[in-house]
């Protein structure tokens, strides 16, 4: 799992320790993702699958990808979609994707990078695997996160923010034991990269066999605790968690994950994947790529799209020969 790792986790700032009368959050229940199939066939595992929608807010859907190793030929993507009312954040640990999009955004993240997308009031968007991992095969994995945006933000703007591993802000924990990536929000006044208009925070971290993560967490946020890989425990009475599994916390400051002493040979430590943001509590209306409000909202949405009101695929990605149609999508006359 080379999503950015270092040699010498002592080397590195430290979560602070939990204040006296730290409130640490109790694990409400643990769901185990099922196994699906996304965009033209690559393997996922629909981590939210379950849960109620009020215990997520303000995230929608997740997607676990992979891990898998891909013959050549294999590695697949999604074909040209739309998207509206929401933002889309694809982290990837091991492997390369690319994504463009109608609003001009796109580019390749590999190993560590984040590529998070606001569709806003409307964008195309495709994402695939580049040609020379299609050809060469190999191992794949990352994950897709959607938040939702509260009403007022629902027809920004789109707008792309290409975050590159380095960029993560890297922590470790007391006793140097746990490496900790602050993708977006603030843990323990570091601040991640990542510019959200639903205040969050998101955290992939690595927890040696035996050791013991506190990462405080801010009091109004929800908090969730997905496992990538491995074995542990989450919160104070030592929930047990494993691989594809999503623990649901309830309210305090501070979330407690430990890794189990004794793992597979092939996950050598535990990995998760730490969420939580300020519900929105808004009414949710979701169909496919649009969540919005209101049914009605929905349905203006795929209008809109049949209209090309969303945007229009970008020449240098229309496949040759093809002619675009009114949807913006290639079709014939």
């Amino acid at each position: 799992m080379p999503a950015v790792t270092v040699e010498d986790t002592t080397t590195l700032p430290r979560v602070p320790l939990p204040v006296p009368g730290t409130v640490r959050r109790r694990v409400r229940s643990v769901t185990t993702a099922p196994s699906g199939f996304e965009g033209e066939g690559f393997p996922v595992r629909r981590a939210f699958a379950g849960v109620d929608l009020r215990d997520l807010d303000p995230f929608i859907h997740m997607d676990q990808m992979g891990e898998v190793e891909y013959a050549p030929g294999e590695p697949k993507g999604t074909s040209w979609h739309p998207h509206r009312g929401f933002e889309t954040v694809t982290y990837i640990i091991d492997g390369t994707f690319e994504h463009a999009d109608s609003h001009g955004g796109g580019g390749s993240i590999t190993d560590g990078d984040t590529q998070w997308m606001t569709a806003g009031g409307g964008v195309l968007h495709i994402e695939r695997p580049p040609e020379h991992l299609v050809v060469s095969g190999g191992l794949f994995h990352g994950l897709q996160l959607w938040v939702n945006l509260p009403r007022a933000q629902k027809w920004v703007e789109p707008r792309y923010q290409d975050l590159r591993a380095r960029e993560s802000v890297l922590l470790a924990s007391p006793d140097a034991g746990a490496l900790v990536r602050v993708i977006a929000g603030d843990v323990g006044g570091h601040t991640g990269p990542g510019s959200t208009y639903t205040p969050m925070a998101m955290v992939h971290a690595t927890v040696a066999p035996g050791a013991t993560l506190d990462l405080p967490w801010q009091p109004d946020f929800n908090a969730l605790v997905y496992v990538l890989s491995g074995a542990g425990s989450v919160g104070p009475e030592g929930h047990p968690v494993r691989t594809g599994q999503l623990a649901v916390l309830g309210p305090g400051d501070t979330i407690s994950v430990a890794g189990a002493r004794h793992q597979e040979s092939r996950t050598p430590a535990l990995d998760v994947v730490v969420l939580g943001g300020r519900p929105i509590r808004e009414p949710i209306a979701m169909y496919g790529p649009f969540v919005m409000n209101t049914r009605t909202e929905v349905v203006e949405a795929f209008d809109d799209f049949r209209a090309g009101r969303l945007g229009s695929i970008p020449a240098q990605h229309v496949p040759h020969g093809a002619v675009r149609g009114e949807s913006g999508q290639p079709g014939a006359q």
